[in-house]
Order: structure tokens, then sequence, then C-alpha cells
């Protein structure tokens, strides 16, 4: 298109989507296929680049705003025309790479027209452009791997939910390109915020410098046009009003909840990247009964004691399971991680929780050490002398867990809460390793616990 066209087309993305539907019947072929992937056109406006020079632009919004979309047709412009020639795509895991950032409904392969459609080289982990303009795929659990690298462009899905978010600090000093050839480096974040550092730094940032970060903000219901009505139905009904729903829905950045027993800042100051030699690792669960879409969480949590007597996040397995689904994924957990024991609370379960894992350990010819823990007092009684080892800087996260912090600092133990399942994990975990009459004695030794968090930080 020309630039009148381009204006005209501008113009035209102001009419309503059934309007936009029926110029386009009127087009000609070719016009109607050019218009078909012209992103001033169809998208909203907050989904739009802002103008100007900036380095970050954060898109800050809800769960279904099209989030992904916008970073995908971003890239678009930054490969055709702005002329980025290195680019780098960050998102969570390796897996979200593949299925949502690539692969995914709204990623890169679906959305590009067949003209631009970049070689997609997944054991090299990157796209090629015709144009030579190249994406390097990185995952944010092998922050290491962005050393040494250059970019102009940098688009980083799903911050917030980053284990290592300071990646996201080194991932800065590899954007020192675009200057020389004429490209000004841009970034651009696309996450449902949680109130992480980083997130409230770039909150912080935003407006004060036009040439920083610019800040967008959108809800879910912005995209609702666009969205499955069983979605609405199900799952937007059911979160509207609640905590959870101003976070994932409003993109609202929720502070700690009073009544909590941690606090954000408490955890943050103890996290760590690497964890030393561990004396004991177990692996808790907090069990659900049923499975499905309505179904509770299992919590999952695998966490270790150090030498020093401290206590160690490793990781979070938590998921909605059958009963099968979470004893294999603790069984597993227990295997990768040359665990001591499995610890698990019996109160709804019974002993179907022990034959549960009794059969998956089986299946796997093998015996895991396990033990029922029966709850005999509620669970805030539970659960604050583990939060008083926090208080005494006696528990460290090993990254970041965003789904355990945000159960910790917004959980109040009244009747009317959600069971918090990741919590619950937590406190059995570290009640057998630091609060039960046999905790600190010691475990069998293996490479896992010799390792354990060594998986690279900044």
């Amino acid at each position: 298109m020309s630039a009148d066209e381009r204006s005209e087309a501008e113009k035209l993305a102001d009419l309503p989507a059934a309007d936009r539907l029926a110029l386009l019947g009127a087009l000609s072929a070719d016009d109607a296929t050019g218009l078909e992937f012209d992103w001033k056109f169809w998208g909203r406006p907050k989904q739009q680049p802002p103008p100007g020079d900036w380095r970050v632009w954060a898109i800050l919004a809800g769960r279904g705003f099209g989030k992904t979309r916008t970073g995908v047709e971003w890239i678009r412009q930054r490969v055709f025309a702005e002329g980025a020639r290195h680019l780098v795509f960050v998102a969570p895991t390796a897996g979200d790479m593949r299925d949502i950032m690539i692969e995914g409904e709204s990623g890169i392969l679906t959305l590009s027209p067949r003209w631009e459609r970049p070689d997609y080289e997944p054991s090299k982990g990157r796209l090629t452009w015709h144009n030579g303009a190249r994406a390097l795929l990185l995952s944010a659990d092998e922050p290491e791997r962005a050393r040494g690298k250059q970019s102009d462009t940098i688009w980083a899905e799903e911050l917030g939910s980053w284990r290592y978010p300071e990646a996201w600090h080194q991932l800065m000093f590899t954007h020192r390109l675009g200057d020389a050839y004429g490209v000004r480096p841009k970034s651009c974040v696309t996450t449902t915020p949680k109130p992480t550092p980083l997130i409230r730094e770039f909150v912080e940032r935003a407006g004060k410098d036009p040439g920083d970060v610019r800040l967008t903000r959108g809800t879910t219901y912005e995209n609702k046009a666009n969205l499955a009505q069983a979605f609405i139905d199900q799952v937007v009904r059911r979160y509207e009003g609640s905590r959870l729903g101003r976070q994932e829905l409003l993109a609202e950045i929720l502070d700690d909840t009073p009544g909590a027993l941690w606090s954000r800042a408490q955890i943050d100051k103890l996290r760590v990247e690497d964890a030393p030699a561990m004396r004991r690792i177990v692996v808790a669960i907090d069990p659900s009964a049923t499975s499905g879409d309505e179904a509770d969480e299992a919590g999952i949590l695998v966490v270790g004691l150090g030498f020093n007597d401290h206590a160690y996040v490793l990781e979070d397995l938590s998921a909605i399971l059958s009963p099968d689904g979470w004893g294999r994924r603790a069984v597993v957990g227990y295997n990768e991680w040359e665990a001591d024991r499995i610890v698990a609370e019996v109160n709804n379960g019974g002993e179907m929780v022990e034959f549960t894992i009794r059969t998956v350990a089986s299946s796997l010819k093998q015996t895991v050490p396990y033990r029922g823990i029966h709850a005999s007092r509620g669970k805030r009684t539970r659960a604050e002398p583990v939060a008083a080892l926090y208080e005494q800087d006696r528990v460290h996260h090993v990254g970041a867990f965003g789904a355990l912090e945000d159960e910790l600092c917004t959980h109040s133990f009244l009747d009317n809460e959600a069971s918090p399942n990741r919590l619950d994990a937590l406190v059995w975990a570290i009640t057998e390793l630091m609060l039960s009459p046999k905790a600190g004695t010691k475990g069998k030794s293996g490479k896992k616990r010799e390792m354990a968090g060594s998986t690279g930080g900044f």
C-alpha cells in the first residue's frame, strides 16, 4: 500500500469490526489480501506501538487481551518496516516459546502471511526471515544463554512469570546493536502483571522520560468479542470480583493482603539464585481428590534443607491433575531431585493418598519412602511457625515462584477463601524438614542435592 492508502486504512480502522469485514468483501483480491494482514487496520488502538522513540514498551494486560498477538505484529513491523536484523525472543520456558510465541494460535508462524513467514529451526533455537533478519529463541529458565549475544530487538513474553526475573537486566546488556544501521534498539514486554520489583519498576519509570518506558494497560474485557463464550461463562464469570480476577482479568498490580503471614518484600530479600548442597530433600503434596476444570490444584513442592540449616524452595510442580496425575508427578519429582521422602496431607484422601503414591512407584518398579500427615490444627496455626522461619531469614526461594508467592502474600486464612494448595504443601515440606521431631536428620547423598538450584542465574 502507498502512504495515502495506508492513511485511509488507519481511518477505516475506527469502524466497527462488522463494517470492516463488509469492506473486505468489496475489495479486489489483492487489496483484500493486503488489508487482511494490515495490523493498523485490525488492531485496537492499545495494540499499536507508541509513537516516537522509546526503549521499552511494557504491555501489562489481562488474560485474553491479545498481548501475544500484539507482540507478533510488533515483530512483523520491526522486521519489515523498521529494519531490525538481530532479534531475541524470550519466554518463561522452552515449551512456552514453542507452544505460544512460535506455533501457538497467536504465534508468529500462525499469524505471518506466507510471504513473510520465517524459517523455524527448533534444534538451533532460531527464526530466519527471507530478508536476512534472525531471531534467537531463549528460555528465561536458561539465562546464561543470553551471555555474549547482541540484539536490536527484544520480545519478552510473560515476564511476570519468569523464574529468574533478573534475566531481564542481563538481556539489556545484549541490547547494543541498531544505531549504526539506523535502527533504534527497542524491547516489547507482553505480560499479565504481578507485583514483582521489575514490573513495579516499569510502572514507576513510565512517563518520566518519553525515550525510556512506555506503558500500555488493558483488561480481558477489551477483547471480549474475540474470546470464546465458554471462556467468558466458565472462567471470567467465576473469577470476577476476586483478587485473582483483579490480577488476571483486570491486570491490577495487587499489594499484599492484610492478615497474610508473608510479604513480598520479605520473600524478595531472601531470594537466591543458587542453593548450596542439600542435607535432605522432600517432595510435599497437598492432594486434590478430583480432577477436571472445576477441581482444585494439587500443591506439589520440592524443598531442601541445606547443611546451614536453612530451607530452600527448589521447584513448584503444582497443577490441576487427577490423583494418578499428581501421584505420578510427585514420584517423578522425587526421582529427579533424588529426594529422601514424599510427605502428604491425608485429611481428605486418607489411605487413598498413600495407595496412589505406592501404586505409581510400583509401576516404576521402585519403593518410595512416604509419610502421611494428618492435620489436627487450623491452617493458620500450622502456617505460623513456618512464617516465623522466614522472619528469621532461614527460608529461601531459589528463583521466583509466582503462583506460590501469590498465595503466601494474599491468603488471609478466612473461612470463605479458596484452599491455598501450594501454601499448604510448603507448610508440610518445611515442617518435615525443620519442625518435626526428626527434622535435620541426614539424608541420602546424590548429585541433585549437591547441585540443587545450580540451574543458573545472574
